[in-house]
């Protein structure tokens, strides 16, 4: 196949770049190939990219940036922010520098993310996180979808020649589409930063807001990496005409102005979280999903809630971690640590050790396949997952000398922001938000600067699976901020970007700092791999040991070198917290830095 692609809508345009959907119609994940070599020439490689829905395809997948040979947090006595854009953390720590606390921090922080970084995150997409306020809570900030969304309806509005390829089915039609109005379900962001700050803040949304506001009106210089994301991106979503016009061509020193953001977080400001759900702003984000062919509605919107909830704990080593329950894949995590906390890490050669863990990451991917959803539609507990038999089973059904086969899973990749803040008092953030594949569905909100989410597309079409779409329900979500508890008191807040990697970073990290004992700052520092659930391939990067990948190329795996600092694997931070205070550590595979008091 090939050629423009087909038009249908006023908001997806045919462009010259040449994009093929594959032949297996696997999803946006593998289907844009780019068949012009003059694009690698015009775009040069020049710093990371994030998780973008194509594997091998964009620019700057053999770039080479080493930071610092030193891998040691920042230490901090009274408070600690990371974040993965250095505006962000600028304006979290203008917060904190006048007496703001962690919460107050943190969600300045990320209104300003949502302005320089729109790419992984904004006021169009979902938000989940975890709050120790002397006990942990759990807030699920999961959008629905629209109450029309039946599977028969979103597979009869995403099959034929007539639809654009991007918003069409996938899988041949087993699964929802990547991109466009169908893709879209109701943010929840703008829900989740007032319910935060009605709980434990101290300053005023508009307050909080002051430095993203200024970002967004006077705008921001484009760094390198700046520049290679939205060019990368352009590839992506370059033929929606209002994204277009608002990312389209930028280049390294050119500065971005987004007016219609500004408009919106003053307006937010003034009115609440009312103006975005039942006011002005619904109205626009339901013309422009309506314009393109999509169900949500004026009433889906005014129908949106985030929910509280219990935490999920489990052993590993002397801690306890905590990771969100379902619709998430925190049990995903969970259920990886479990079944390696039965074997002796430390004590295991390299590439048996990497393998087992490897092998226990392709378990917890399947059953988080087969039964992690919205929990009002799972047909089990995320605890059954957990429990000691299933886990004892799971393990025992790792050969520690040979890579087992599975059928191809199901691949949730994507763009995300992961922030974690701390306080004098306590108070402990541990926070995620995500448009999902980068910028989302491509649907851009010009009057406002929103660019909506593409959460829908986590969705199924195919009837037996746990997390087909249904009017109403929440996908299944690769958002999994955590912490870690030592002796029932925190020790390490912590997360990551990454799409189905996020539940295999989790592991890695806590094993390097708990296993090896290595500081926190080296644990995210090292090397890392993640498995590709399309065919169970693992993806490690160049940096590691290259008897590492011979071993377990001949143990079976299908091993596949990545640049040395990918940011494919994640964007890790975490906060560790100490005898005197806090060490705070950033991904280096981000542009992101850490503040503190």
């Amino acid at each position: 196949m090939g050629g423009d692609l087909d038009r249908a809508g006023p908001a997806f345009e045919s462009r010259k770049d040449e994009l093929e959907q594959g032949s297996t119609d696997s999803g946006v994940d593998d289907v844009i190939r780019i068949r012009h070599a003059e694009i690698f020439a015009r775009v040069r490689p020049i710093g990371p990219v994030p998780a973008w829905p194509t594997r091998d395809c964009l620019p700057g997948s053999g770039i080479d940036i080493t930071p610092p040979r030193i891998a040691a947090a920042a230490r901090y006595r009274r408070a600690g922010l990371a974040t993965p854009h250095y505006l962000a953390t600028a304006a979290g720590s203008e917060i904190l520098a006048k007496g703001g606390n962690a919460v107050d921090a943190i969600v300045a922080a990320n209104l300003a993310l949502g302005v320089v970084s729109p790419y992984l995150c904004g006021a169009g997409g979902d938000i989940f996180s975890i709050v120790w306020d002397g006990e942990l809570h759990g807030y699920l900030g999961a959008g629905r979808a629209p109450a029309a969304s039946t599977p028969e309806k979103v597979l009869a509005a995403t099959t034929g020649t007539h639809i654009p390829r991007p918003y069409r089915s996938l899988d041949h039609g087993r699964k929802a589409p990547g991109l466009g109005p169908q893709s879209v379900t109701v943010p929840q962001a703008v829900e989740g930063w007032f319910t935060l700050l009605e709980r434990w803040g101290t300053r005023s949304f508009g307050e909080l807001a002051t430095s993203a506001i200024r970002l967004a009106r006077d705008g921001f210089e484009i760094t390198p990496t700046g520049r290679e994301v939205f060019a990368g991106s352009e590839l992506i979503f370059g033929g929606f005409p209002a994204w277009r016009e608002r990312y389209g061509g930028l280049g390294v020193g050119d500065v971005l102005r987004q007016p219609g953001l500004a408009r919106l977080l003053e307006l937010l400001s003034e009115e609440g979280p009312d103006a975005y759900y039942c006011g002005p702003v619904a109205d626009a984000i339901v013309e422009t999903v309506q314009t393109e062919g999509g169900f949500l509605t004026a009433e889906d919107l005014r129908g949106h809630a985030g929910e509280w909830c219990t935490p999920l704990r489990a052993r590993y080593r002397d801690i306890e971690v905590a990771e969100l329950p379902p619709p998430t894949q925190g049990v995903t995590a969970l259920e990886i640590l479990r079944i390696i906390d039965g074997f002796d890490l430390a004590g295991l050669d390299p590439v048996t050790r990497n393998h087992v863990m490897i092998e226990a990451t392709k378990l917890a991917l399947l059953d988080r396949d087969e039964h992690v959803s919205d929990p009002d539609h799972m047909h089990g507990t995320a605890e059954s997952l957990l429990d000691a038999a299933a886990v004892d089973a799971r393990r025992a059904d790792i050969d520690p000398a040979r890579a087992s086969r599975a059928d191809p899973g199901v691949t949730h990749r994507g763009g995300t922001a992961y922030l974690c803040a701390t306080d004098g008092d306590g108070l402990l953030v541990s926070l995620i938000q995500s448009n999902f594949f980068g910028f989302g569905s491509g649907l851009h909100v010009t009057e406002w600067g929103i660019n909506l989410h593409n959460r829908g597309a986590s969705f199924a079409l195919d009837p037996e699976s746990v997390n087909v779409i249904a009017p109403g329900k929440r996908p299944m979500h690769t958002l999994i901020p955590a912490m870690a508890l030592r002796d029932g008191e925190p020790w390490l807040v912590f997360g990551s970007m990454g799409g189905d990697a996020q539940a295999q970073i989790h592991p890695q990290v806590l094993a390097g700092r708990i296993d090896d004992g290595i500081e926190v700052q080296a644990a995210i520092h090292a090397p890392r791999w993640r498995v590709e659930p399309d065919d169970w391939s693992v993806r490690i990067e160049d940096r590691a040991d290259s008897a590492l990948v011979d071993g377990l190329t001949e143990l079976g795996h299908t091993v596949r070198r990545s640049r040395p600092f990918d940011s494919g694997m994640g964007h890790a931070h975490a906060i560790e917290i100490t005898a005197n205070g806090y060490a705070v550590a950033v991904d280096p595979r981000s542009e992101g830095a850490s503040t503190g008091l």
